[in-house]
C-alpha cells in the first residue's frame, strides 16, 4: 500500500489535492482513500490530509503514520522530525523557494510549486503543482489521470491552466535529472 500524508495550510487546497490525487488513482484501476484530518476550521491553520492507494481493497482507515510520501504545500510546516515517518524509502516533497536549506537531506526533493502557480494564476495555490511533481517522482499516479481527475474537482473556467500547472510540474523533475 502506498501511503501519503499532505501538510498544508487550510485554504490551500491540501485536502482538495488529496481528493484530486485519489479520483486519479481509481482512473489507474488502483483502490484508494482520500481523507483529512484538522482541528479548528480557519483559513491558515495546519491540516493534513491523507491518501491511500492499494490494487486491492484498503480496510484501514486510520491516519497515515508511516509515509511513502510526505507532501509540503508550505515550507513553514516542516520539520526534520517529520522525516521519521517516511518509509526507508520514502521520499518527502517540498514546496519552497529556498530549496538550498533542504540540500543536505537525501530523502527531499523540493520545487517552487508557488511559482508555478503565480506564472499560470497569477495565485500562489500550489496544490496542482504539487501533484504534478508528486506525478513526476512516482510511479504510483500518472500524469494523465491526474489530468482528468482535475477536472473532477476544480473549476472548469480554470481546468485550461490547471492542467498547465500540473504538466509544468511533472516537466521539473524530468529536467532537474
Amino acid at each position: 500500500m502506498i501511503e501519503i500524508r499532505w501538510h498544508g495550510r487550510g485554504g490551500q487546497g491540501a485536502f482538495t489535492a488529496a481528493k484530486i490525487l485519489g479520483a486519479a488513482s481509481l482512473i489507474d484501476n488502483k483502490f484508494s482513500l482520500a481523507f483529512p484530518s484538522f482541528g479548528p476550521e480557519r483559513r491558515g491553520a495546519p491540516i493534513q490530509a491523507f491518501n491511500k492507494i492499494d490494487g486491492k481493497a484498503i480496510i484501514d482507515r486510520s491516519e497515515i503514520k508511516s509515509c511513502d510520501y510526505l507532501i509540503f504545500l508550505d515550507d513553514t510546516l516542516f520539520s526534520d522530525d517529520y522525516l521519521k515517518d517516511l518509509k526507508d524509502d520514502g521520499i518527502a516533497l517540498i514546496n519552497t523557494a529556498t530549496p538550498d536549506k533542504f540540500s543536505d537531506f537525501s530523502q527531499i526533493q523540493s520545487i517552487d510549486a508557488n511559482q508555478i502557480a503565480l506564472k499560470i494564476i497569477r495565485k500562489p495555490i500550489s496544490n496542482t503543482a504539487m501533484l504534478g511533481a508528486l506525478a513526476s517522482i512516482s510511479d504510483d499516479v500518472s500524469l494523465s489521470s491526474l489530468q482528468q481527475a482535475s477536472d473532477l474537482y476544480l473549476s472548469a473556467t480554470n481546468a485550461a491552466k490547471n492542467q498547465l500547472i500540473l504538466r509544468e510540474s511533472f516537466e521539473y523533475f524530468k529536467e532537474v535529472r
